[in-house]
């Protein structure tokens, strides 16, 4: 791609990225901006700034050595929280500058960035889209959490459709995967990604059984009926249990993934004799073939496309497990991608030969403490391009927040 296109593509992917986040903003009623809907975050009006601010760092501060518009905002807003129930922010509304600040703020940042994108490495530039994108789907877990009463239900997106099937859905069906390799990791020449993504390596799995489907809230209401506690985004209603999805409750829809943090998905395996599946089965399940190579995923060489999968902002909650059979793996392993994240045992390590970032050092190095897992996959939340196969995403055992779910694996 020639340096004019190239420019013309990051300013289109820019201001789509912009989109995303200037949508969920304006789904919040302006007095509820300053709530913070979940303990462990920001308020909601961080994230307004953090974004800009974000953007502004990367692209004008390291990329040019251009001066701060506003110093103040660029350091106030600058960085978020490592969500630890262990150590709660205690700052309050008054703390924070006026949403007609930040909005000036945002506006004059967002405006240099964006002729600023050509001036600086690519890397960057996708760095600030991709970070964005990240950030539309966790502000839509912060939403999820703000009473419905103080969100305005957007108007459906009819041009965003999702092919949905009937297929009927076994609750014990699985699917063995022969011995063979999975790729892990990409190479520093296969284009953009972020650190801990680097470090392509072989990874020799033997043959193992996976779930055809993730487990379903029916699957788990029986584990609940068995004195498991209900999982974050149940409620109760006399003697049956309602979802929470993002503008209000539902009859708990027994066919669709449970959302669950690591913790409890781990213990549900536990008492079902099996086990969460490593990074490398993951893949290999995903992305594998009866031969034992990897092959490209059935989304072909482009990769995911919109309409086959629940992803990429089509829908707000889950939709039925088998229902999207169009992007089954090779194996028929319904919906690795999209639907929501799937958990896997592996803690969130650095691959062989890993180098951080210079220019954003602490993205992942901080996070390998062993405390946090990898989940693999996409949430109906994920945009498209955090969909590749290298994407790592990784939250600590008990956060409840996520649109994480799981299947199980026996060996």
């Amino acid at each position: 791609m020639g340096g004019m296109e190239l420019s013309t593509q990051l300013r289109r992917e820019y201001r789509a990225a912009c989109s995303r986040t200037d949508e969920l903003f304006a789904i919040v009623k302006p007095e509820a901006l300053f709530e913070r809907p979940v303990p462990e975050r920001h308020r909601l009006n961080f994230y307004i700034g953090h974004v800009e601010a974000f953007d502004w760092n990367m692209v004008c501060t390291y990329g040019l050595a251009m001066d701060p518009l506003r110093s103040d905002f660029n350091e106030l807003f600058a960085f978020g929280i490592d969500p630890d129930s262990s150590d709660l922010p205690t700052d309050i509304p008054s703390d924070w500058p006026s949403l007609e600040e930040t909005a000036s703020y945002c506006r004059s940042v967002r405006r240099v960035v964006e002729g600023a994108l050509d001036q600086v490495d690519e890397a960057l530039a996708r760095v600030c889209i991709e970070h964005r994108l990240m950030h539309a789907e966790t502000l839509c877990y912060l939403l999820h959490n703000l009473d419905p009463s103080k969100k305005i239900v957007p108007p459906a997106e009819a041009s965003r459709t999702l092919q949905l099937k009937d297929d009927p859905v076994s609750s014990d069906e699985w699917i063995t995967i022969p011995a063979g390799t999975a790729e892990l990791g990409r190479n520093p020449r296969s284009g953009f990604g972020w650190d801990n993504e680097f470090g392509e390596h072989s990874v020799a799995v033997p043959g193992f059984e996976i779930a055809r489907h993730k487990v379903t809230n029916g699957e788990y209401l029986a584990y609940v009926g068995q004195g498991a506690e209900a999982p974050h985004y149940w409620t109760r209603n006399g003697n049956g249990w309602m979802l929470r999805t993002m503008f209000g409750e539902t009859p708990l829809p027994l066919d669709w993934p449970v959302y669950v943090t690591h913790l409890e998905a781990r213990r549900f395996v536990e008492y079902a004799g099996s086990t969460l599946p490593t990074e490398a089965q993951w893949i290999r399940a995903a992305y594998g073939s009866v031969n034992g190579a990897e092959k490209s995923p059935v989304f072909g060489k482009q990769g995911p496309r919109a309409g086959q999968g629940n992803y990429d902002f089509v829908r707000w909650d889950p939709c039925r497990v088998g229902s999207t059979s169009g992007s089954d793996s090779a194996f028929g392993v319904s919906q690795l991608v999209g639907n929501g994240w799937e958990w896997t045992s592996d803690l969130l390590r650095p691959f062989p030969g890993f180098r951080e970032f210079p220019f954003y050092p602490g993205y992942s190095a901080n996070f390998f403490d062993d405390q946090h897992y990898v989940l693999k996959g996409g949430s109906p939340r994920t945009a498209l391009p955090l969909l590749r196969r290298t994407f790592r995403n990784w939250f600590r055992e008990g956060y409840p927040y996520a649109y994480s779910t799981f299947r199980p694996v026996r060996t």
